[in-house]
């Protein structure tokens, strides 16, 4: 029993190192191709690698198009649609796990429902309405669509779930509101699930294109994924330019995922934990 322990330990480090590797191979191709001149893209057999450190794709990136201004609005558009994400969320399924109304589970159900609708069904309905609002081609036109998200009410609520309600009953007996329950001591406790759904909010608004690009019509409002295009040009397609801006793009994403992976890992493991 113990050899076998032995020889499947290994093996699985094995391959989870082989999975990883082919998940991470894009991106790091995509990195290599930023770096590689005209003669390395057009060599045969491909190249992995660059001969020599080609840096003129990120300087083309950098003067031809207003990148930073374009993550800038990216980024604001990421974050505080994600931080509107994450109040919408907690908040209703706050409220569907503690207290108790008419309707609860049929107004959860019409949630769900909206899950199962494609967001592609509604571009149209939504372009009318923020048009009649007077929103386009401003910040709040572009995030009025994503402020809430069903699949983050749903998994938050399976999570509050979780929770004893003996926790929620001894904390109103020494005084304390639902409010502050909810903000000292629930939220405290779901820091790993939060992280998760804000990296997974964020990486989702910062790579939203459609919406942004049906929404605004100037450049000073163009999100990063709209204008990483203008480094397409009609007669031919640059790669060397077009990834080293989407290498640029990616700092962020990664950042982020760096920044909470703490939580992630504390998530994983009280999960593994209490299973």
């Amino acid at each position: 029993m113990m050899r076998s322990r032995y020889v499947r330990e290994p093996l699985m480090n094995i391959i989870c190192l082989i999975v990883g590797l082919i998940v991470l191979f894009p991106v790091i191709y995509c990195v290599g191709v930023s770096f590689m001149s005209a003669s390395d893209l057009s060599s045969y057999p491909p190249k992995l690698f660059p001969s020599t450190l080609y840096w003129d794709n990120y300087k083309t990136v950098f003067t031809s198009t207003p990148i930073l201004m374009f993550m800038w609005n990216s980024f604001l558009i990421a974050f505080i649609g994600t931080i509107g994400r994450l109040i919408t969320s907690s908040l209703a399924a706050y409220s569907f796990v503690f207290f108790d109304f008419k309707g609860k589970h049929f107004w959860f159900l019409i949630i769900l429902g909206t899950m199962m609708i494609p967001g592609d069904m509604l571009i149209i309905t939504n372009y009318i309405t923020v048009a009649n609002m007077g929103l386009i081609n401003t910040y709040a036109g572009i995030m009025i669509v994503m402020i809430a998200s069903a699949t983050f009410m749903f998994m938050l609520r399976q999570h509050f779930k979780t929770m004893p309600r003996d926790f929620r009953d001894a904390a109103f007996v020494d005084g304390c509101g639902d409010l502050r329950f909810f903000l000292n001591i629930l939220l405290p406790m779901s820091k790993s699930v939060l992280a998760s759904i804000f990296i997974a909010s964020f990486i989702g608004l910062w790579n939203a294109y459609l919406w942004p690009l049906l929404v605004t019509n100037t450049e000073h409002m163009r999100t990063v994924q709209v204008g990483i295009t203008m480094l397409q040009f009609e007669e031919s397609m640059v790669y060397g330019p077009v990834m080293a801006g989407v290498t640029v793009i990616l700092i962020p994403s990664v950042f982020i995922f760096l920044v909470f992976q703490k939580q992630l890992v504390q998530g994983i493991t009280y999960t593994a934990i209490k299973g």
